[in-house]
């Protein structure tokens, strides 16, 4: 079962892409913030690296003022993601995330079968908003959908700020 409004997040570890990598708990990450995770099937994929992620780039300061951490997710290894935040310009303040086991996706309930297009155990596109770590909100796309998971349909669903 996907996880919930309510339910707390499950406690995994991941890797944070920073100018190095550091692997932390997801209780550490997620303790005493609000925080919006969106997670991507892939990255350098075309609707991650052209519409997911650079929309979260482009409206970072929204969720800042708002006093809202953002962090993108994916199944793939820490070097991986480094590389696509580097050609994706992505800013320190966006924290992005390796989960290159899919222990988190799958402990989410959120895992893609992506084998029929040769991309293996990924994340569904999805996003979802977290207070010290307690999900409040869980936006799940639907398979080939674009549609309640960006940058722009979770500032709205957010609203009021």
């Amino acid at each position: 079962m996907s996880i919930q409004p309510g339910d707390v997040l499950p406690d995994v570890t991941l890797s944070v892409i920073a100018d190095e990598v550091i692997v932390r708990s997801t209780q550490e990450l997620f303790a005493e913030r609000k925080a919006l995770l969106f997670a991507v099937p892939g990255a350098f994929t075309p609707t991650c690296s052209n519409k997911h992620l650079p929309g979260y780039v482009q409206h970072l300061a929204d969720f800042q003022q708002r006093g809202i951490t953002v962090m993108c997710l994916s199944v793939n290894d820490a070097h991986v993601m480094q590389a696509w935040a580097a050609a994706q310009q992505v800013p320190p303040a966006l924290w992005m995330l390796a989960d290159g086991n899919a222990d988190f996706t799958r402990a989410l309930g959120m895992e893609l079968d992506g084998r029929h297009y040769g991309m293996g155990l990924r994340a569904r596109r999805f996003a979802l908003y977290a207070e010290n770590g307690v999900v409040r909100q869980v936006h799940a796309e639907a398979p080939g959908e674009f549609r309640v998971s960006g940058a722009e349909a979770m500032l709205a669903a957010l609203l009021p700020a």
